[in-house]
């Protein structure tokens, strides 16, 4: 008989997951060990199984077509939701932009219906908790950073703070990271890939986003960001910073004020700094529709086996 579920912030619905030491062979036997006993696992197992985290921006797709099964359905033009506009008369992040795991067949609603009876009460409540105050109003965009640890920490900063969705510069093929740094955060944040720096511009200027650069002499100060309607933040390559593409699009430019030798921060750090200054005092933002898709895919990603008990539920 089916059961209820309470799975914590580390647990996984998926099963076991290959190991990440193939990624980074500075590992040695013992930290291979925990990184297996862990469950870690690539990009390309997460993706057959839960649908994506790295999703192809619109611009991109007829490149991205060989790779349709695995990075799912592209995001919807700006506006795609039903009209939902936030305070000011800004336009909500729109609702095809979210990923799906679940197959087409079925609807956020039903999703909701068929599994809201098998998760605990104290859990959908933190699931309704965390998505009420979820932001689209505040992005980061990453300029190809080098490094998955990067990568996960600013990840994780985006849950920490409420920020939804990140844009990623990348010309790799995934936006890997690191799991044990990442710790689950990845299952929650929307990761939209684009292949150049004038696509994810246009991207994000299209929906209304200002982007703001980050600067040692910057001209704005941390909690100067959070007067910003549409926030885009840019963050530089970890050993080259922001690449001319983006940072000729920045219209302002922001600093982190430092009384010590060094004159900047790890960019993961610099991340959480910002965000943290960005997000306070925002109310959370999304559409209505918006966070029922966000509360079905957590119902989703929480049951263990989601699609096997879909289709036997369907069946009855």
């Amino acid at each position: 008989m089916l059961g209820c579920n309470d799975i914590g912030p580390r647990a996984y619905a998926h099963g076991p997951r290959r190991a990440v030491s193939r990624r980074f062979l500075c590992y040695g036997p013992t930290q291979t060990r925990m990184a297996e006993a862990r469950h870690c696992r690539s990009d390309s197992d997460r993706i057959a199984e839960t649908g994506a985290l790295s999703r192809v921006s619109p611009e991109e797709k007829p490149r991205a077509s060989a790779r349709t099964d695995l990075a799912g359905v592209s995001a919807a033009k700006p506006g795609a939701d039903s009209g939902h506009e936030a305070l000011g008369g800004l336009p909500t992040p729109e609702l095809g932009a979210l990923s799906t795991p679940w197959a087409p067949s079925w609807t956020a609603e039903r999703i909701i219906e068929r599994l809201e009876p098998l998760v605990l009460e104290r859990r959908r409540q933190r699931f309704a908790q965390v998505i009420s105050g979820r932001l689209g109003s505040v992005t980061l965009l990453l300029d190809e950073l080098a490094d998955p640890h990067n990568r996960a920490a600013i990840v994780r900063s985006c849950d920490a703070f409420g920020v939804q969705e990140l844009h990623a510069v990348q010309s790799a093929e995934d936006f890997s990271v690191h799991h044990l740094v990442a710790a689950g955060t990845e299952r929650w944040v929307d990761v939209h890939r684009h292949l150049a720096p004038e696509a994810a511009v246009a991207h994000l200027v299209e929906r209304g986003f200002e982007l703001v650069e980050t600067h040692p002499k910057g001209e704005l100060l941390p909690e100067q960001l959070a007067g910003v309607p549409r926030l885009a933040l840019i963050l530089g390559n970890e050993h080259r910073g922001i690449g001319a593409g983006l940072s000729g699009a920045a219209r302002r430019r922001v600093r982190i004020p430092m009384r010590g030798f060094v004159e900047s921060l790890n960019v993961s750090v610099c991340a959480a700094v910002l965000l943290a200054a960005a997000t306070r005092g925002r109310a959370g933002d999304l559409s209505p529709q918006a966070q029922r898709h966000l509360y079905a895919r957590a119902l989703f990603l929480s049951v263990p086996r989601a699609a096997r008990v879909l289709s036997a539920l369907e069946d009855r």
